[in-house]
């Protein structure tokens, strides 16, 4: 992280840098795209070599990419490639996530970008279900753009903790990291609780 925030102090660099972590942590979940976003907002408001503004258009820019090519790998790409973006996901996770989107719709596009382990479930359902591209495009793209905003936000923090641009940067890749890690714990918490049985006693006239 130090060394993307050494090419950060060049916004030629940064921009690109930061909008290709996040297109290929969008398509390809090797880099932790919220603490991208997060490291690059706090060196933003630290060393003023970025604008904060812009980390925050381009890094919803990066994020509505890395979704548009998910969802057309999801759409056209064939089984093994369905396959391939759905490794490691649930089957009766993602089952569940396709009858909430066969109710909800574009709502579930920007509640899938927000929850950790929510955006790729969401996707798959939208590609399976053939979901047209003039509804897909504005809910990805205020989905992208809030998700952007909520991770910047936590680098904001960290860098008006800290003036250092460096110890605000590893600060707010921490801060998302562990925001990150509490929202899966209930995430899966959640899901492995089973819904209480309705007691028969209430049930009916008295």
């Amino acid at each position: 992280m130090s060394a993307l925030a050494a090419g950060w102090t060049d916004g030629s660099i940064g921009y690109p840098v930061l909008f290709g972590g996040v297109l290929l942590g969008s398509v390809v979940p090797v880099v932790p795209t919220g603490a991208v976003v997060g490291a690059g907002a706090a060196f933003a408001v630290t060393a003023h070599e970025l604008n904060l503004v812009l980390v925050v258009l381009v890094a919803t820019l990066g994020a509505w990419a890395g979704d548009l090519v998910t969802f057309a790998i999801c759409r056209f790409g064939g089984p093994a490639a369905v396959r391939w973006v759905a490794r490691g996901q649930h089957a009766e996770r993602i089952e569940e996530v396709r009858e909430q989107f066969r109710r909800h719709g574009w709502q579930i596009v920007v509640v899938g970008r927000l929850l950790p382990a929510g955006r790729i479930p969401v996707l798959l359902a939208a590609g399976a279900l053939a979901y047209p591209w003039r509804r897909l495009l504005p809910a990805s793209l205020l989905a992208a753009f809030l998700w952007a905003v909520a991770y910047a936000a936590l680098g904001v923090v960290s860098g008006g903790i800290f003036d250092s641009p460096l110890i605000a940067v590893l600060l707010a890749t921490v801060l998302v990291l562990l925001v990150g890690a509490v929202l899966n714990a209930v995430g899966s918490h959640r899901r492995r609780t089973p819904d209480p049985e309705p007691d028969p006693s209430t049930c009916g006239p008295a």
